[in-house]
């Protein structure tokens, strides 16, 4: 603290620490523009090379302070049934990353439990019939240039058929336990809607394709019938006028 005792002290004119004041602006200003220009985000913006941000009073760069490995989340399906676990982040992503899908038998977060199961640039894992075997926990990593981004942790519990049923109904007899008035009651019956009718063209159309179907339907069988009388009528006339020729003979 000499600059400090030297100011109370009086030792020095006011234009001394003026002058010193601005040769050390002038110091920084010219040791801050060298510096690289700060994007003005706030975490999370970016990935964790491009979202650092200079700090000035540790000299140093800090980073956009989203954690590399995030929370692990809980999955419960039930067997036979579809589940996807997908390897998304709420920040953007480079054009050029790599994924790396690992898992585990056991719940853990600890990288040397994990055996790498796929490599590439597909964000969805998908398991289409879920067994009981398939329990564990699945790590998704993102990688870019080598460096890694973000890992994040899916725990997979597949229970038997019927079992999520009885957990779910444990639920609600936990929260019919509770206080009154924090248990939400389900309406006696389903809310009643308006039934919608189609528009006036529609409902014209139909109307009149319904009405040509009809008239088609009654017109065929009578010309089938009509046609049929004519033909039985000719077949009698035939006799009657051989006989006729004969007699004029």
């Amino acid at each position: 603290m000499p600059l400090v005792e030297e100011f109370d002290q009086n030792t020095n004119d006011d234009n001394v620490y003026e002058a010193r004041l601005q040769a050390a602006a002038d110091t920084f200003v010219a040791m801050a523009s060298g510096l690289p220009r700060a994007s003005g985000c706030f975490p999370p913006c970016g990935f964790q090379a491009l979202g650092a941000v200079y700090n000035c009073m540790t000299c140093q760069y800090d980073s956009c302070e989203f954690p590399l490995d995030c929370p692990l989340q809980e999955i419960t399906v039930e067997e036979n049934n579809r589940t996807q676990m997908w390897c998304k982040v709420p920040f953007l992503l480079p054009s050029d990353i790599q994924i790396v899908w690992r898992y585990a038998e056991t719940k853990t977060v600890l990288m040397d439990q994990f055996q790498e199961v796929t490599f590439g640039v597909d964000q969805l894992y998908s398991i289409p019939s879920a067994r009981p075997e398939h329990s564990g926990t699945y790590q998704c990593e993102i990688f870019s240039h080598g460096r890694s981004l973000v890992r994040i942790y899916y725990h997979l519990a597949v229970a038997p058929c019927g079992v999520v049923d009885h957990v779910e109904l444990q639920d609600v007899f936990q929260q019919a336990l509770q206080p009154a008035g924090r248990f939400p009651l389900a309406p006696p019956h389903p809310p009643l809607t308006l039934l919608r009718l189609p528009s006036p063209d529609l409902l014209t159309v139909c109307l009149t394709s319904l009405l040509l179907l009809l008239l088609l339907t009654l017109g065929v069988p009578h010309w089938c019938s009509c046609r049929r009388k004519g033909t039985d009528s000719d077949q009698e006339d035939q006799p009657r006028r051989e006989k006729y020729v004969f007699r004029t003979v």
